[in-house]
């Protein structure tokens, strides 16, 4: 089993990848995941990934999809290449733009620790057994400590035999512009190595001037680089 090695001494532990694990307790499962997404902000030097953001209008039926290429450098730099875009310019500078513009700001700002799903940001309550994506999961309902922009009230779910994020859902708290209003939201995460990054995201809100607006986002092609692994670099 893999693990990457923290400079403070503790350790970011791999998910095996194969192996039949027994049932964790939910109480277990859930300090897992504190554990573990309590560490990653610090061991996750950069990734990069492919998104493609699907928007559409239905009260005017404009629709467009917007393929590009990401890339994150820790702490605060996130970027956007373009790859292909078809369909309703208006939705792709009205929506999808403030879409992405919303996740580089998150990125400047640091919000990361203010918006973590963590035990200073929300209460835990613990609601039984379910499903997501097919993974027999614990569900624990989420009550944000504050109103602050970016947090939300719902569920998480996490894995059983893991403690690994597979799922929230809710509802955001607080608006974070005056464009948009009501988000509700379901966001998938899978394991990539030693980090859970989000794989898709599907939200509804009510924009003004627009009316209601659907997004789908797919975060495939991840590729993780560690903070160790970034450090042992040959240069040249």
């Amino acid at each position: 089993m893999v693990t990457f090695e923290p400079t403070d001494g503790r350790s970011l532990p791999a998910l095996q990848v194969g192996t039949e694990l027994p049932m964790m307790s939910a109480d277990l499962a859930l300090a897992n995941y504190e554990r573990r997404a309590a560490l990653q902000p610090s061991q996750l030097a950069s990734y990069s990934a492919v998104s493609v953001i699907h928007a559409e209008l239905p009260d005017s039926a404009q629709q467009g999809e917007f393929e590009v290429e990401r890339t994150y450098s820790a702490p605060h730099t996130l970027l956007f290449k373009p790859v292909r875009f078809v369909g309703d310019k208006f939705v792709k500078s009205n929506i999808i733009a403030r879409v992405l513009q919303s996740e580089v700001d998150h990125v400047e700002k640091d919000d990361g620790a203010a918006t973590a799903i963590s035990p200073e940001n929300y209460k835990f309550s613990y609601k039984g057994k379910g499903e997501a994506q097919g993974r027999l999961a614990y569900v624990y309902q989420l009550k944000p400590r504050s109103k602050h922009v970016g947090l939300f009230k719902g569920r998480m779910y996490l894995d059983a035999h893991t403690g690994s994020l597979v799922r929230v859902e809710g509802n955001v708290v607080k608006s974070p512009s005056f464009f948009v209003n009501h988000i509700q939201f379901v966001q998938d995460y899978s394991d990539f190595g030693a980090f859970t990054l989000p794989v898709h995201v599907h939200s509804e809100a009510k924009a003004r001037l627009v009316g209601r607006t659907i997004v789908d986002i797919t975060h495939m092609h991840y590729l993780p680089v560690a903070v160790q692994a970034q450090a042992i670099v040959p240069t040249m």
